[in-house]
């Protein structure tokens, strides 16, 4: 059949004026938001979470369309990514028949179609139905072949942000807990399918080992509904998305006059200073940096802005630098406006610092959160200078050079260090027992470095309720008061200086600053094994 690219809605069958389905892609890694530096926005061309919910809202709006074709093919997104996308679909499902077509069924792409009504595959379709896993891979033999080692002080026993670099070896703490972790993300899995497909959850975990390799056995399995090719889902009525966007309903205005929320987005490690963005893949230092000062002025905005009642702050970050965490911390904790935080993929250590305090936490049942711990250290080239003919000379104060790695810590500089991350640990305990209602004897307990899935992170009292943005939205408004379709906008820094934001902006991202380790003295409240792949 030929299905025009951009649709002629003149060829449709006689009698038929609008088309009665569409189909809607669903592909790529799906930020959850659009960048708010306008240089990034202007040069983001992925499709996002938040543009992808808007189109759905308008095609659950359409009487004149019947059905939706979920198209779901090359999905790279995080397991927190397809259950939010999962529950646009399955708000989309209340007013229109979904199908959801998945040439690869994959656990990520099964999150997102358990949202739909129906799930079809290819009778060739890629069956990838495995479980979680993931693979880390330790340096430290490989690095120490180089004459490089790693200095790495940590509170405590399952901080794991530096043991890639400084063991070569995974120690039996962080497997403990990235078992528990990857088994947290399973119960979530099963949940969700359970749910979608109208069957038990026993049954769901079921699939995880029942060896099935051809959409078929897929069906047989109760996993999907039946073995399709694309062309037999649609019909002569059919059209792309694309070719009807002139037919949507424009968006509903919403009530400003009562009040609007504001969206304050934290992605990427945390940093002092303001947010930037390094294109070069390097480890611990590639991709978005979410910087105290762009974050904090925009809470600040946010707070300012008398026509906002309350505040939503997106996290997705494995944490950072301890001080930005505390100042962004402290701007959500001395808000007079209600203050929702929302967890993406991330939202461990430092962003989970900086939720403490916040009126609400909410939680996709797969984040990576917790990791209630402290961490500093160095690279220690010594070995590496030496090799290579390089000779560091040292003049002044010894003590003001200890973070050099041009040799190890003293022991004196050491003790001196661990008396710092343990004042910081304290603290960040004593962050958790007042903003949750915890006593600091629990909150050490379940700390310890320890990270957690969002699934048990509930249970734990780490986090108020599952769900994704657009919960924490609803519940923003219910706080403050606002109806259902109070707006909402993205809050980012007032403009400064004479310069043109975008200008500014490209002028920070040309100096491309490189260190091996990216947060210089600081400690560190940071999960920064981000190389490891759910899938």
């Amino acid at each position: 059949m030929n299905i025009p690219l951009f649709g002629n809605l003149l060829d449709l069958p006689a009698g038929v004026t609008r088309p009665t389905w569409v189909v809607l892609d669903v592909t790529g890694d799906y930020p959850e938001r659009q960048p708010t530096q306008p240089l990034a926005a202007l040069l983001n061309k992925a499709e996002t979470v938040e543009a992808l919910a808007a189109r759905a809202a308008k095609l659950a709006e359409a009487d004149w369309l019947h059905g939706v074709l979920v198209r779901v093919s090359e999905f790279t997104a995080a397991p927190a990514t397809a259950h939010a996308i999962r529950e646009i679909l399955r708000r989309l499902s209340e007013n229109k028949r979904t199908v959801a077509y998945l040439p690869q069924l994959t656990m990520t792409s099964l999150i997102v179609a358990s949202g739909a009504q129906e799930i079809a595959a290819p009778e060739s379709a890629d069956v990838m139905v495995s479980g979680f896993a993931a693979e880390p891979t330790f340096l430290g033999a490989f690095l120490k072949k180089h004459g490089i080692e790693f200095e790495n002080l940590r509170i405590k026993e399952y901080k794991a942000a530096l043991t890639r670099f400084s063991q070569d070896h995974m120690d039996e703490a962080n497997r403990e807990q990235l078992s528990a972790y990857l088994g947290g993300l399973e119960a979530a899995w099963a949940a969700d399918l359970a749910q979608g497909r109208g069957v038990s959850e026993e049954d769901a975990l079921g699939w995880l080992t029942a060896d099935l390799t051809s959409a078929q056995g897929a069906v047989d399995a109760g996993l999907i509904d039946r073995v399709a090719y694309e062309d037999e889902l649609i019909g002569p009525g059919t059209r792309p998305l694309a070719a009807v966007l002139d037919l949507l309903l424009p968006n509903k205005p919403g009530t400003p006059k009562a009040g609007k929320v504001a969206v304050v987005s934290v992605v990427g490690s945390i940093v002092t200073g303001k947010s930037k963005n390094n294109p070069l893949p390097l480890p611990l230092l590639g991709g978005p940096m979410a910087g105290s000062d762009t974050v904090v002025a925009a809470l600040k905005h946010a707070k300012e802005d008398k026509a906002t009642k309350a505040i939503v702050v997106y996290v997705n970050s494995g944490g950072g630098s301890a001080l930005a965490s505390d100042l962004m911390w402290r701007e959500i904790a001395t808000s007079d406006k209600p203050v929702v935080v929302v967890m993406g993929e991330y939202a461990a250590s430092g962003g989970y610092y900086l939720a403490t305090h916040a009126d609400k936490i909410v939680a996709s049942p797969y984040t990576l959160t917790g990791s209630i711990g402290v961490v500093s250290g160095k690279p220690v080239m010594q070995e590496f200078n030496g090799r290579q003919g390089l000779k560091p000379e040292r003049v002044g104060r010894d003590r003001a050079l200890m973070y050099s790695p041009s040799r190890p810590y003293t022991d004196e500089e050491r003790a001196h260090i661990e008396k710092g991350i343990g004042e910081v640990y304290d603290r960040f305990t004593s962050r958790v027992a007042e903003g949750r209602d915890l006593s600091q004897e629990r909150v050490n307990e379940i700390g310890r470095g320890r990270i957690w899935s969002g699934y048990d992170a509930l249970e734990l009292g780490l986090v108020d309720e599952l769900g994704d943005l657009h919960r924490g939205l609803e519940l923003a408004r219910e706080l403050a008061g606002l109806p259902d379709d109070a707006p909402t906008w993205n809050a980012a820094p007032k403009k400064q200086g004479p310069l043109p934001e975008f200008v500014q902006e490209a002028a920070q991202a040309a100096q491309v600053s490189v260190t091996v380790w990216p947060f210089g003295r600081e400690r560190a409240l940071t999960w920064l094994d981000q190389d490891i792949q759910i899938r």
